[in-house]
């Protein structure tokens, strides 16, 4: 019975992004930054295609928090239910398509609609499952482990997002994710 109530939500938001996003879509280039850290995030974003990293500058370099593929939800979500400026930015890695609900609109939302109180909670339920994924995964299993199991995940990473950008996402340099790859391709 769990399992029908599921099909009905993602049915449901289906339709919701058919008639709500989808007619107000619009192209954005490659590197483009969506959010910028320091700005307050006043948006979620719906990538319809594409692809964005979501990363931060620590000691002068480059950490990649997460990528997003085509078709998701995504945000500097702390910045934008906080308020407070993001730590973190969002940039295109291609040229990608996206529509977008401004934060207003999500208040609203909330405060008249059980259906989009739903899309919320699960939502910030899958990030955080996401989230806890990522941390156990980075204290228990190898670089190696971690790749295999990303590029089993998210084949389309290969394509969309360069050698160096992966190794920083994961974690290591990419000399390391050099040799992982010759080792799991040979």
């Amino acid at each position: 019975m769990e399992n029908a109530g599921n099909e009905n939500f993602t049915r449901q938001l289906e339709a919701w992004i058919q008639d709500h996003l989808l007619p107000h879509t619009y192209k954005v280039a490659k590197g483009e930054y969506l959010t910028q850290t320091g700005e307050v995030e006043n948006h979620i974003y719906y990538l319809v295609k594409g692809a964005v990293k979501v990363a931060i500058l620590a000691s002068g370099e480059e950490r990649i928090l997460d990528f997003w593929f085509a078709p998701s939800f995504f945000s500097s979500y702390t910045s934008f239910i906080q308020r407070t400026p993001s730590k973190v930015y969002i940039q295109t890695l291609d040229k990608c398509e996206i529509a977008h609900i401004e934060y207003e609109a999500v208040q609203q939302g909330y405060q008249s609609s059980l259906f989009f109180n739903q899309v919320g909670r699960v939502m910030a339920e899958r990030l955080f499952m996401l989230k806890t994924k990522r941390e156990i995964d980075f204290l228990t299993k190898t670089a190696e482990e971690r790749y295999a199991e990303l590029l089993n995940a998210s084949p389309e990473i290969i394509q969309k997002v360069p050698v160096h950008q992966i190794a920083r996402y994961l974690g290591i340099h990419p000399e390391s994710l050099s040799r992982i790859r010759k080792k799991l391709f040979s």
